[in-house]
C-alpha cells in the first residue's frame, strides 16, 4: 500500500515512506509514529486520512499506532497498523446517495401530486371551454389547442421527475414510438451539434409501456450518446418489429413478438474493461455523474418485460439495443378528442376529490359525456352517500376515487370498505402519482380501471365505458 519495499524503506523517514494526509484540506497530518513517541500511548488516525503511495495512489486509511517497550518501559520502537478503508467509504457515501435520493423522492412526490391537480383543472376547463366556443374564432381556437399541448408537456414532466426521484411500477398502454422516440431525443439535443436520425418502419408495432418512464430511458441514453460527441456528430436511431423472438440470441427463450430499439452514436466508445459495468447502480466516468442513468434504464426496461444490451468499439462509437413486449392488439392506446364516445345510457356517477375545482371540473366534464355527476370530498362521506342511493333504489353506477386525499380517508381504503358494502361495486382510481402501486397494479386494490391526472375527455370517457361495460 505505501509503494515501499523493504529495503528501500530501511532507513528513511518514516513520515517519508508513510506519507498521510487529511483528504479534507489536502495538508500532511503528523506522522503517528511521531506521536506515539512523544505521548507514550496507543494513538489513533483522526478521521478523513488519507495514504499517499510511492506513485501517488490515494487510499482512504483506518490506523492505530502502539509503543514497543524494553523490560525497562523505554520505547524502543512502535508498531503501526494500517487499513486500506476506501471501498467502505464508497459503500457509505453510495447509502447517503440512496437516502438522499429516497429524500427527494418523497419531496418531489408531493409536489408532483399538487402540480398534476393544477394541471388537470388548467387541461380540463381549456377542453371544456373549446366545447362551449364551438363557433369560436380560428385564432382563439388555436390559442385553446397550444394551452392543452403545453399543459400536456408539463403532466409528462412531472411523471418523469416521479419515475427518476421514486421509481416505481410502469402503469402501462398501448404506446406508439415514433412520436415518443423523436419528442425525447429532440428533447435532449436541443441547441446541441448533434442531429439525430430516425429510421421508423410504417408498420411498426405499438408497445405495451409506460409512455413517461420509456422517454426518460431514451432521453437518458441520448444525452450519454450526446456528452460522448462534443465535437459533434450524429445518433442514429431504428425500430423494427421482432416477429420470431427465438431469432434473437437474447430472447432465445421467451415466446412474444417485441419490438427493437437501436440507439446507435459516432462518439468516443466505452473501453472494454468498463462496458459491462454501465448498467451498475453509481458507475460513472464523468466527474459530475451520479451513475444512475443506465441503472435507471435498465431498471425501466426489466420492469416493462423487456431487455437492454449495450455493444461499443471505442473511437467508433455506441449501440444501444433496447426490445419491449408488443402491446395487445386490441388495444391501440390512441384516445383523441375526435374518439369521445357520449353514453348511450347516462350513468350515475359518484366523484371523490378533496379540491373543490377538480370537483367541479369532473362534474362538467361527466355532464357532457352524458352521466349524471354526484361529489363527494373523501372515503367517509363517499361510502355514507353511496349507502344513501342504494336505500332508495337509486344506485350509484360507478365510482372515480382520488388515491390520496389529506387528513382524510382516500381511494385504497375507501374502495376496500365500499367493496364490503357492495361486492359488485365499479370503482376507478384516479392519481397525480402515476406511479403509485395502486396504479400499475389496480386490480389487486379492487378498482376496476386506472387513470392519472391530468386527463382529458377522451380518457376519461374511454376509462368509464370499458368499466361500465364490463361485468
Amino acid at each position: 500500500m505505501t509503494g515501499w519495499s523493504n529495503d528501500e524503506a530501511r532507513g528513511k523517514l518514516s513520515f517519508e515512506v508513510f506519507n498521510i494526509i487529511n483528504e479534507k484540506t489536502g495538508k500532511r497530518c503528523v506522522s503517528p509514529v511521531q506521536r506515539v513517541i512523544e505521548l507514550g500511548r496507543i494513538v489513533g488516525l483522526a478521521n478523513h486520512t488519507a495514504l499517499i503511495s510511492r506513485d501517488g495512489t490515494i487510499r482512504s486509511i483506518a490506523d492505530s499506532g502502539a509503543p514497543i517497550r524494553d523490560r525497562q518501559s523505554a520505547i524502543i520502537g512502535v508498531v503501526l497498523v494500517f487499513r486500506d478503508v476506501s471501498r467502505e467509504k464508497r459503500m457509505e457515501e453510495e447509502l447517503l446517495k440512496v437516502r438522499k435520493l429516497e429524500s427527494v423522492g418523497v419531496l418531489a412526490g408531493g409536489i408532483a401530486h399538487d402540480f398534476n391537480n393544477i394541471l388537470a383543472a388548467i387541461l380540463g376547463n381549456v377542453e371544456l371551454l373549446g366545447y362551449r366556443l364551438p363557433d369560436c374564432d380560428p385564432e382563439t381556437r388555436t390559442m385553446l389547442t397550444d394551452v392543452q399541448r403545453a399543459t400536456k408537456r408539463a403532466a409528462k414532466l412531472t411523471r418523469q421527475l416521479l419515475t427518476f426521484s421514486k421509481g416505481g411500477n410502469p402503469v402501462k398502454a398501448a404506446t406508439s414510438l415514433p412520436e415518443l422516440i423523436a419528442e425525447s431525443a429532440g428533447f435532449v439535443l436541443h441547441g446541441s451539434r448533434v442531429g439525430c436520425r430516425y429510421v421508423f418502419p410504417e408498420d411498426l408495432w405499438q408497445v405495451d409501456a409506460d409512455s413517461g418512464q420509456l422517454g426518460q430511458v431514451i432521453q437518458n441514453i441520448v444525452l450519454n450518446a450526446r456528452h460522448a460527441m462534443p465535437e459533434g456528430g450524429t445518433i442514429t436511431i431504428t425500430c423494427s418489429n421482432v416477429d420470431d423472438a427465438a431469432g434473437e440470441a437474447l430472447l432465445s427463450v421467451d415466446r412474444g413478438r417485441y419490438v427493437r430499439i437501436v440507439i446507435e452514436d459516432t462518439g468516443v466508445g466505452i473501453p472494454m474493461e468498463i462496458v459491462d459495468k454501465v448498467f451498475d447502480p453509481y458507475f460513472t466516468t464523468k466527474q459530475k455523474g451520479s451513475g444512475l442513468g443506465l441503472a435507471i434504464c435498465h431498471s425501466i426496461i426489466h420492469k416493462h418485460g423487456g431487455y437492454i444490451t449495450v455493444a461499443s468499439v471505442p473511437g467508433r462509437g455506441t449501440i444501444f439495443t433496447l426490445y419491449l413486449p408488443v402491446a395487445f392488439q386490441g388495444d391501440n392506446g390512441d384516445h383523441k378528442e375526435k374518439d369521445i364516445s357520449h353514453a348511450a345510457k347516462a350513468a350515475r356517477i359518484m366523484v371523490m376529490d378533496d379540491e373543490e375545482m377538480l370537483r367541479n371540473l369532473a362534474c362538467s366534464q361527466l355532464a357532457l359525456l352524458g352521466h349524471e355527476p354526484i361529489a363527494v370530498t373523501d372515503g367517509k362521506q363517499a361510502i355514507n352517500r353511496y349507502q344513501e342511493f342504494q336505500d332508495r333504489g337509486t344506485p350509484v353506477d360507478l365510482v372515480i376515487m382520488d388515491l390520496t386525499i389529506p387528513g382524510g380517508m382516500g381511494g385504497r381504503e375507501a374502495a376496500q370498505k365500499l367493496l364490503v358494502l357492495d361486492p359488485q361495486a365499479k370503482i376507478i382510481v384516479a392519481s397525480g402519482y402515476s406511479n403509485d402501486p395502486a396504479m400499475a397494479t389496480f386490480r389487486e386494490y379492487g378498482f376496476k380501471a386506472a387513470i392519472a391526472k391530468p386527463f382529458n375527455l377522451a380518457e376519461l370517457s374511454a376509462a368509464i365505458n370499458s368499466v361500465l361495460r364490463s361485468p
